[in-house]
């Protein structure tokens, strides 16, 4: 008896979240796919088959768009990585102000996606904005940030960095504070100094964490789409068009059904991405 109430205990746990996952993910991601295999508006729907899928593929500026994204999940997940670790390393020194500094560096993961993209497109204007007026009082002639073919993507990407190495930073500097301290104590003993400690303890056993980094700022660098459309909306012409912008430009041309495809496009390329990703990164963690 004692079992039985339990596992019905158990079950009222798990059924509402259940629920919630079923109606919000699974019957949509469900109908994802069967809209995709139709042209459909608000009103009324007409299956075609793949046909979604064969124009969807020749979308002129679909290629050209993967490769933006491949570029860009690849730019932020790197440097958030990279700066995300430097600075826990940092933070989790014997600072007297690092509370206040924790803080400052997450206040950027709070703020509006949507707002962080209008403010850096007037900073960045190429005659007005404040970096390129800081640049001239030291003699350097600024680009345009935004509407350099070259630079518009890497911009944008800079500034998704700013946006979200807050969070890695989070992540890292937990992963760093659950290391037993007598790692430590065992190297200073033995001589050893600050970067041999980085390189020998910190490193290897904040790969949890890294782990988690990568995979998630990957996953989020293959989804982005608000930041890029506030900044760019994928110009100049199509160079910092990302896939999700492309898909985006479909359902404003009242392409839905199209749309659609891409949509379940992207999501099976992020799958395909992340799986084998998340399964070589766990292959062998490290043990404390």
């Amino acid at each position: 008896m004692l079992k039985l109430t339990k596992s019905m205990y158990s079950y009222t746990l798990i059924i509402p979240a259940a629920v919630i996952y079923t109606v919000f993910f699974l019957i949509p991601t469900f109908m994802s796919f069967f809209f995709s295999l139709t042209r459909w508006n608000l009103v009324d729907w007409e299956f075609i088959g793949l046909d979604n899928y064969i124009m969807f593929f020749r979308e002129p500026a679909l290629f050209n768009s993967i490769k933006n994204t491949l570029i860009y999940a690849v730019i932020t997940c790197g440097l958030k990585v990279i700066f995300g670790l430097l600075i826990a390393v940092f933070l989790c020194s014997k600072l007297k102000t690092k509370g206040f500094l924790r803080n400052a560096v997450f206040f950027p993961t709070l703020v509006s996606t949507i707002a962080v993209g209008i403010t850096f497109s007037v900073l960045m204007h190429p005659s007005n904005g404040l970096i390129n007026q800081a640049l001239a009082f030291v003699g350097i002639s600024g680009p345009d940030w935004l509407g350099d073919p070259k630079l518009a993507l890497l911009s944008v990407a800079f500034v998704d960095v700013w946006k979200g190495v807050g969070f890695a930073t989070v992540i890292f500097i937990a992963g760093i504070m659950s290391i037993p301290t007598h790692y430590y104590e065992a190297l200073e003993v033995d001589g050893g100094n600050k970067l041999n400690a980085f390189w020998h303890i910190t490193l290897p056993l904040s790969r949890p964490a890294i782990n988690a980094v990568i995979i998630l700022a990957l996953i989020g660098g293959l989804r982005t789409f608000d930041l890029i459309w506030t900044m760019t909306r994928g110009g100049p012409g199509f160079s910092s068009d990302l896939l999700a912008s492309v898909i985006y430009k479909q359902y404003q041309g009242g392409f839905y059904g199209l749309a659609t495809a891409g949509n379940v496009i992207q999501f099976i390329v992020v799958a395909l991405i992340a799986f084998p990703l998340y399964k070589f990164l766990n292959r062998k963690e490290v043990d404390i």
